[in-house]
């Protein structure tokens, strides 16, 4: 299986059964993500080190206007899109295997978990995984500890309050805190 197969299956929504080939190239890629974040993490790395060592990781370039401060975590890497002016505090944790989109200008809050994947239920499957992507918005700002759930859209301008978990799509231009996250308010700015 080639990179390119196996993201056409994951971004078509497509099962990844445990045990399959498709699952044994996940669990191969990922030693490739952990190597590359074992380098990003085990020491001091300027911002031009660290964006270079993100490119390898998400195996497209990533902009001279993208900062993350490490630690960072990524189980996979190579389905994670990070737009101009992105910001990534420090500690946080995603898991980009059913892909993950950051719009231009958010700010991710330290210790924010952004997943992709859900097992299945039947505890006779329960190794079977089942992608749905996370998409952030333009100038997007998550809280510190939020927390996003497969499957989940953050519209633009949005603000997601600290120690949320976003289970639902949030509309442009809104705030949301609460576990679960609910809509509380417009933020006031329309952009």
């Amino acid at each position: 299986m080639t990179l390119e197969e196996f993201l056409d299956h994951v971004n078509s929504g497509r099962l990844i059964e445990g045990g399959s080939e498709v699952h044994a190239f996940m669990h191969e890629a990922s030693q490739e993500a952990l190597r590359t974040l074992a380098e990003l993490n085990g020491a001091y790395r300027s911002p031009d080190e660290v964006r270079a060592l993100l490119s390898r990781l998400t195996g497209r370039e990533v902009a001279e206007s993208v900062t993350v401060f490490p630690p960072f975590y990524s189980e996979f890497g190579k389905n994670l899109t990070l737009g101009e002016g992105v910001f990534i505090n420090m500690g946080c944790r995603f898991q980009d295997t059913g892909g993950i989109a950051i719009g231009d200008g958010s700010l991710i809050g330290h210790g924010s978990t952004l997943t992709t994947l859900d097992h299945a239920m039947d505890p006779a499957r329960r190794a079977d995984m089942e992608p749905s992507p996370v998409t952030i918005g333009r100038n997007v700002w998550l809280g510190a500890n939020v927390t996003v759930v497969p499957g989940v859209t953050i519209g633009d301008g949005a603000v997601i309050g600290a120690g949320a978990v976003v289970t639902k799509d949030v509309p442009a231009d809104s705030v949301a805190a609460g576990v679960p996250a609910r809509v509380i308010r417009p933020t006031g700015f329309t952009g």
